[in-house]
């Protein structure tokens, strides 16, 4: 594939970095979009004009709300809304009861740091983490089969590993987990955005993600899907008044719960947030997912290939079906490549070892020949 099957030139208008910066750091943020600033500007003339205009706000989220169901493929009343996934995954680890004979976490390796430090903080509590190793960059299936039995409650397995970009086949994890009786916790957030992805029919139970990487949105807002039926089962101790089957009856001395996921909201949603990520997301689903991650495949492949051709060593298998457009190329001090890809304005992530190329659907071939052409040339250097 040589060429997206969508108005790449299109897209690109409207994203102004593109002026003058390549980025290829999508698995940290994502660039502004005119889609995205008219959002942030809708929201500030908002609250400048009618000082507060709540009904509209809430409004706004529960869009937000709906966007991000319609982008996994399930309902609205099985989302709730958080601030981030760390927050996200606390409110489930904070509903589920660590006392009985279900009390074992098996976590990967490659979780993002805050779901597990999540996970270890349950310990207090009666939890016990087991962890999944990780073997150059990757996460193997059969690994969890041996370690996930009839004590197991929960199951944590980001579906991208965050520093090499390995996708996890969470279908064979869910079917791991299911068989003991275990839940599946998947943190997609590495992904979502680049690839198409249905949470009802992906086996997990449930799926977090933010919305400042692929989802071409900002920080501060997360969602959370939640299997059917499953929701009534927590108690989250972390919670706040939109977790209330009436967050308006204002009343301090009751603890209901809201339908569906939404007992999972806790307090006044991130409303500004809201409104950059429902656009955000939209414009991706305007654009179409299926053709999105076709060309984001494309353009992760030309990354690994031309990595390898320029003698540089990839983190993590090379297939590109096992790997998120995501690069991790192994170099000696990756925040200092870092500070130098800046200076030539090519914006990528250092995370430990490795310097990260993330490209997402507006970037071209060029982009990713000329960010590895500089990251070359920017190792020499600082070797």
């Amino acid at each position: 594939m040589t060429h997206a099957t969508y108005d790449l030139d299109a897209v690109r208008r409207r994203i102004p970095i593109l002026r003058t910066h390549i980025p290829m750091n999508n698995c940290s943020q994502a660039p502004q979009s005119e889609a995205t600033r008219a959002a942030a500007d809708a929201y500030l003339a908002s609250w400048d004009q009618a000082g507060m205009d709540w009904d509209s706000w809430i409004g706004e989220t529960e869009a937000a709300r709906a966007e991000f169901a319609a982008f996994v493929g399930a309902e609205a009343d099985d989302v709730a809304v958080a601030t981030s996934v760390s927050q996200a995954t606390a409110s489930v680890a904070s509903g589920m009861d660590w006392t009985g004979s279900r009390r074992r976490v098996v976590a990967s390796g490659g979780e993002f740091p805050a779901v597990g430090h999540v996970w270890l903080a349950q310990e207090r509590f009666g939890a016990e983490v087991a962890w999944v190793p990780v073997r150059d960059g990757a996460i193997l299936v059969e690994d969890y089969a041996s370690l996930v039995d009839e004590q197991t409650a929960v199951v944590s397995a980001c579906r991208g590993y965050y520093q090499s970009g390995f996708k996890q086949d969470i279908a064979a994890i869910a079917q791991i987990a299911h068989a003991k009786g275990a839940l599946l916790y998947v943190d997609a957030y590495q992904t979502l955005g680049s690839e198409p992805f249905d949470a009802p029919s992906s086996g997990a139970d449930f799926v977090a993600s933010g919305n400042l990487k692929f989802l071409m949105g900002i920080p501060g807002i997360a969602f959370l899907w939640v299997r059917p039926g499953l929701a009534k089962r927590l108690r989250p101790a972390i919670t706040g008044w939109f977790g209330r089957e009436d967050p308006y009856a204002f009343d301090a001395t009751r603890l209901d719960w809201g339908s569906g996921a939404r007992r999972l909201d806790t307090g006044t949603p991130p409303i500004m947030e809201a409104y950059v990520a429902r656009a955000g997301m939209a414009w991706l689903r305007e654009v179409g997912l299926d053709a999105i991650g076709a060309w984001t495949s494309t353009l992760g492949q030309r990354c690994v290939e031309g990595a390898i051709e320029r003698g540089m060593r990839v983190l993590g298998p090379t297939d590109p079906a096992r790997r998120a457009p995501t690069c991790a190329i192994l170099c000696d001090d990756s925040h200092a490549v870092e500070a130098t890809l800046r200076r030539e304005n090519i914006i990528a992530s250092a995370r430990g070892p490795v310097i990260r190329l993330a490209p997402h659907f507006y970037n071209t071939l060029d982009d990713v020949d000329q960010a590895l052409d500089a990251l070359a040339a920017a190792m020499r250097k600082t070797t």
